[in-house]
C-alpha cells in the first residue's frame, strides 16, 4: 500500500510505504543461531561471490576454530592438514554456490547452503 507525503504532518520529502511481513509457517528445521551466523558471513560483502567472501583469511579462520570446537565436543581428533579453505572452496563448488551473490539468492538457496555446510561437517555460531 502506497502513502503519500501529503498524509503526514509535516510532510517528509519521500513517499512511504507500508509492507508486511509473514513469518514462514511452519518454521525451517534449522538452528537458527547458525543461521544467522551464516548469513552474517554472506553479507559481509553482499556483492562479492561466496566463494571470494568464504575464501577471505578471517572467515577461513573464524570457520576453522568452530571446527575444531566441534570436533573437540564430538571428541573426534582435528585434522592437522586440514585446508579449510579448501574444504569450503570444495563445499561451494559441489553445492553450486561459489558463482553466487547473497544478494541475489533466496532463502530457499541459503537453506541449501547451509545444509551443504553441515554435511562437510562446517557450522556456524552466531
Amino acid at each position: 500500500m502506497k502513502i503519500k507525503r501529503t498524509e503526514f504532518r509535516p510532510p517528509p520529502k519521500v513517499d512511504s510505504a507500508v509492507v508486511r511481513i509473514a513469518p514462514k509457517n511452519p518454521p525451517p528445521p534449522i538452528n537458527f543461531d547458525e543461521w544467522e551466523g551464516m548469513l552474517r558471513l554472506c553479507f559481509l560483502r553482499k556483492n562479492k561471490t561466496l566463494l571470494s567472501i568464504f575464501k577471505q583469511n578471517n572467515v577461513a579462520e573464524l570457520i576453522e576454530k568452530n571446527y575444531q570446537k566441534l570436533c573437540s565436543l564430538l571428541n573426534k581428533p582435528f585434522p592437522k592438514d586440514l585446508d579449510m579453505k579448501k574444504m569450503i572452496e570444495d563445499t561451494l563448488t559441489e553445492a553450486g554456490f561459489a558463482d553466487k551473490r547473497a544478494r541475489k539468492m533466496s532463502i530457499e538457496q541459503f537453506l541449501a547452503l547451509l545444509l551443504a555446510f553441515n554435511k562437510a561437517g562446517i557450522h556456524f555460531h552466531s
